[in-house]
């Protein structure tokens, strides 16, 4: 009877750690404000959000609230699994694991969105609807640094390509570290 309690738990907790980690990343790269998934994204965090940027300041650009809320949810999860596994381990092992599930939805993220914007380029370049509006939004930057590197190849547009590679480089050097020292600690 665990497993689908688990499953509920961990569904429902990950879905709101997205839509917190969505909201930090739109407002990050400045996408609009008044697009519908975004006020969805607003909207859905709103609450706590106002009572966490009550004590917790933005430093720059940066909504700390946001991503203290995303660890602070990603902790009571993997805790609650935990439990319900009957699994114990030190708080340090539990933060650094949940930490590292956070940096790997944060590549996760862009991984997907770079992928979905490539396949919509393919599919009907010309459309603009709110969910490409917010990936264009999303995937820019990153894209943009690519376009730095690579050379225009005659109207073909590579950046999505080695933009997947790098971030897929990136995770593999960056998550298995945070794992090994996760599981030192705990």
């Amino acid at each position: 009877m665990t497993n689908p309690i688990i499953f509920i738990i961990d569904s429902l907790f990950s879905l709101y750690i997205l839509a917190v980690l969505l909201r930090f990343l739109l407002q990050w790269s400045n996408a609009d404000f008044y697009n519908p998934i975004s006020q969805f994204l607003v909207k859905i965090t709103h609450p706590p959000l106002k009572l966490l940027r009550r004590f917790i300041p933005a430093i720059g650009k940066i909504d700390t609230s946001s991503l203290v809320l995303a660890l602070l949810l990603q902790i009571t999860a993997d805790f609650t699994i935990l439990v319900l596994k009957g699994v114990m381990i030190s708080f340090a092992a539990l933060l650094i694991l949940s930490f590292t599930q956070l940096v790997s939805l944060f590549f996760n993220i862009f991984i997907f969105a770079i992928f979905a914007r490539a396949i919509l380029s393919w599919i009907d370049p010309a459309s603009y609807n709110s969910a490409t509006s917010i990936l264009y939004s999303l995937t820019e930057p990153v894209l943009n640094l690519c376009r730095r590197i690579i050379p225009d190849l005659g109207g073909i547009d590579l950046s999505p390509l080695a933009a997947l590679l790098l971030l897929q480089v990136a995770k593999m050097l960056v998550i298995p570290p945070l794992q090994q020292f996760s599981s030192l600690i705990g």
